[in-house]
This record gives C-alpha cells, sequence and structure tokens, in this order.
C-alpha cells in the first residue's frame, strides 16, 4: 500500500514539474447564423399581420391539415389551463368548436389533444414566407 502511494506522490509531482500547462483559453468562434449584419443594422419592419374578417376561415393546403387560426394565438397553455378552450370547447359555443375528434365519450377532452398549439399554427393573410416555397395543393 505504501509503495502505491509513493508512485502516485511521483507521477503528481511529475505532473506539476513537467511545464506544461492547460489552455484554459478557448480559441474565438466565427459564427455566421442568419447572415452577416451588425446588431446596429436598422432595417424595415414587418408588415402587420391582417386575418380573415370575423366568421371567415383560412383554406386548407391539403386534406387533414388542422385548420389554422385566423386570428392572433398569444393565449397561454399551461399544464393548469389551457386559455383556448374558454371559446372553442363545445359547451361554450363562442367560436368555431373543436372536433369531435378531439373529445372523449363522455364529452370531456382528450388530454392528447391538450396542446393546441402543437397542430394549429396562426396564419395571417399578408404572413411573409420565411422560406421559398413553391407548394401547391393541385
Amino acid at each position: 500500500m505504501k509503495k502505491v502511494l509513493t508512485i502516485a506522490a511521483l507521477v503528481m509531482a511529475l505532473s506539476a514539474c513537467s511545464g506544461q500547462q492547460a489552455n484554459t483559453q478557448a480559441e474565438p468562434v466565427n459564427v455566421s447564423s442568419l447572415g452577416k449584419s451588425e446588431i446596429t443594422d436598422v432595417r424595415v419592419a414587418d408588415a402587420m399581420p391582417t386575418y380573415p374578417r370575423r366568421g371567415a376561415s383560412i383554406e386548407r393546403g391539403f386534406v387533414h391539415q388542422p385548420p389554422l387560426i385566423p386570428h392572433k394565438a398569444e393565449y397561454a397553455i399551461t399544464t393548469k389551463k389551457n386559455k383556448c378552450l374558454s371559446c372553442h370547447f363545445p359547451a361554450k359555443m363562442k367560436a368555431t368548436p373543436i372536433d369531435k375528434s378531439h373529445l372523449l365519450a363522455t364529452g370531456k377532452l382528450n388530454n392528447i389533444y391538450y396542446n393546441c398549439s402543437q397542430c394549429h399554427v396562426p396564419q395571417a393573410e399578408n404572413k411573409q414566407q420565411l422560406v421559398e416555397n413553391d407548394f401547391s395543393n393541385q
């Protein structure tokens, strides 16, 4: 046991005297994300989104597409409350009710559909495309 401790102490002493020090300074990295513009650059703001008039819906682009949300969707969805259900639950009937496929036989919401914004997204009529898109449902 004494021999093992002596060897360990000798190894530590030699490594401390070797003159090699770990490089604690990271090399600078050049990152180019969404273009090469300085933070001080000013650009024209995007147009304010316009949504369909009340009662109109946005046409779906393909079969079985979840309906697009024709209004702002800044409502909180937390584990305790889903603000979307305050208008869209069938018993409330203030707006287009959620589809029957989202309900259990008891009439309660099937919790796998609790997070509405997982499938449904807001879509303004004049929203700018983030990427080039030539999709056609024809």
